[in-house]
């Protein structure tokens, strides 16, 4: 393993410090690479067809208004992510970012955020990718068979982890491979709705024409309630862009390019998934009967309830689509928490293994296989246990994903503070946008925690509790029990003792 270190120059003269050269694969993606990522790990049409309907059955006609609404927050968040990254790219992210702001208790608990939304989601996403495979094969009836699908999803992790190990650019490829099926795929789709409503290709369903009014924020806000709810879960397919940060040490130009493509990306998903929930609203309508987005039989997968209806006999494409996409996506998110474990292996948060880089593949070789062993661990335990409760579990991730992104807001406006009057530009996207950007997800945080509570909440309750709630604090209660242990273990306690703040802005 490498241990030339590079200085790591920020934006405005500043530097980040020495940013350790881990015998990561350098300079190996560029910025169509890493706006790819970016798009990919959200898993966008899965991402789509699993959330649309629920914020329609909660916001109706204003659903366009709420995934703007929802991108807020978001974009502000990832103007830190690129300030940051800026002065430090470190394939550490948040666990590293923190580090340096506020110390090494809060870089640990950034890097455990990263990984424990990784680790929770890739059992959805493989649980996911076991369902729709079978829906392709036969009659579709193995779908419904919970230990072929276990399995499949075991299978497809073990895969994706395999693909992580052998190097990024055999990755990337696959990755791009899977990223042109999805959005080709839903192209088609799209298409097809355009020639349906404008009557080319048979007539519509009831559908409904275009209304400016889906996007008064007074109306909307009638109902102030619905809003808040109808963000939180629009907040959950935005996340997944800053994988791109995390692999920047692997891309050019490091301190630029991943940010660039994490601002890109983000701004390119705001425009899929308004204009596709716009189609799809004027199509099938916000209706409760039939394909409308707001029929509860529906809401698992408006696209599974709307392929044959648009596309008849290749309706099928659309299965491939959500599946291509979870694939995708299962793959995107091993990638940065298996480098997340790398850093904090590097900068001895996690034990030097952590830090280990196969010197032939030039990947994190164990903490890949460590990220995908527990990913398969925590899908296979609760599966067996209680799908119920693996799908309470999966609802906590915007718990974790508030949590880490949060924590990267504040972050950046504090380790950029004495730079802050420099000039406007320092004020508005180091300062005042990514502590917005905070405030917003420290409140999301604890309204979705709020409802979580409530036992009516998901399908578990526990101690009279929602079990969400309860796995969520439980699995981040289980972050801080790790970091004690880790600040006793002989390889790790140096961190802890010797991680003190860096002067902001420098």
């Amino acid at each position: 393993m490498r241990t030339r270190t590079t200085a790591a120059g920020g934006a405005g003269g500043r530097s980040g410090g020495a940013v350790p050269g881990k015998g990561l694969r350098a300079g190996i993606l560029d910025l169509g690479d890493s706006v790819m990522l970016g798009l990919a790990s959200t898993a966008p049409v899965y991402s789509l067809a699993a959330t649309l309907g629920l914020i329609v059955a909660v916001n109706g006609n204003y659903t366009p208004l709420i995934l703007l609404l929802g991108f807020i927050p978001v974009l502000f968040i990832a103007y830190a992510f690129r300030e940051l990254n800026s002065a430090m790219p470190d394939c550490g992210t948040t666990f590293i970012w923190a580090r340096r702001a506020f110390g090494p208790w809060a870089g640990w608990l950034g890097g455990w955020g990263v990984a424990l939304a990784g680790v929770v989601v890739l059992a959805n996403l493989a649980q996911v990718a076991g369902q729709y495979l079978w829906l392709l094969i036969g009659d579709g009836s193995l779908a419904g068979n919970k230990a072929v699908v276990t399995a499949t999803g075991v299978v497809f992790i073990a895969f994706m982890t395999l693909v992580n190990y052998r190097g990024i650019r055999l990755g990337e490829h696959v990755q791009r491979t899977l990223t042109y099926v999805q959005y080709i795929s839903l192209g088609v789709f799209a298409v097809a709705i355009i020639l349906r409503i404008a009557g080319l290709t048979g007539g519509a369903p009831a559908g409904q024409p275009f209304d400016v009014e889906w996007f008064n924020p007074a109306g909307a806000f009638a109902d102030p309630g619905a809003v808040v709810h109808g963000i939180l879960l629009a907040l959950f397919i935005y996340w997944g862009w800053d994988t791109c940060l995390a692999v920047n040490e692997e891309t050019e130009n490091p301190a630029t390019t991943p940010g660039r493509g994490a601002v890109i990306s983000a701004f390119v998903l705001v425009a899929i998934y308004v204009s596709v929930a716009l189609l799809v609203m004027m199509y099938a309508s916000v209706g409760t009967e039939g394909i409308g987005l707001a029929n509860a039989d529906n809401q698992d997968d408006v696209f599974l309830a709307m392929k044959d209806v648009v596309l008849g006999p290749w309706g099928w494409l659309m299965v491939v689509a959500v599946l291509a996409s979870v694939l995708s996506s299962t793959q995107t998110t091993i990638l940065p928490t298996a480098r997340g474990t790398l850093s904090m292996g590097v900068h001895g948060a996690l034990p030097p293994k952590f830090g280990e880089v196969h010197e032939r593949n030039q990947t994190p070789g164990f903490s890949t296989q460590v990220m995908g062993a527990a990913a398969i661990v925590y899908y296979v335990a609760m599966s067996f246990l209680s799908e119920n409760l693996l799908s309470d579990s999966i609802s906590s991730i915007s718990l974790f994903i508030a949590f880490y992104y949060a924590l990267t807001g504040f972050a950046c406006a504090w380790y950029f503070r004495d730079t802050l009057r420099a000039s406007a530009r320092n004020l508005w996207f180091r300062g005042i946008l990514p502590l917005l950007g905070a405030l917003l997800l420290t409140a999301a945080f604890f309204i979705s925690a709020a409802q979580m509570w409530d036992p009516a909440y998901g399908n578990t309750q526990i101690f009279g509790v929602g079990g969400a709630f309860v796995s969520g604090v439980v699995l981040l209660a289980l972050g801080v029990v790790l970091a004690v242990v880790c600040r006793f273990l002989p390889s790790t306690r140096g961190y802890f003792l010797g991680g003190t703040r860096v002067p902001s802005g420098r």
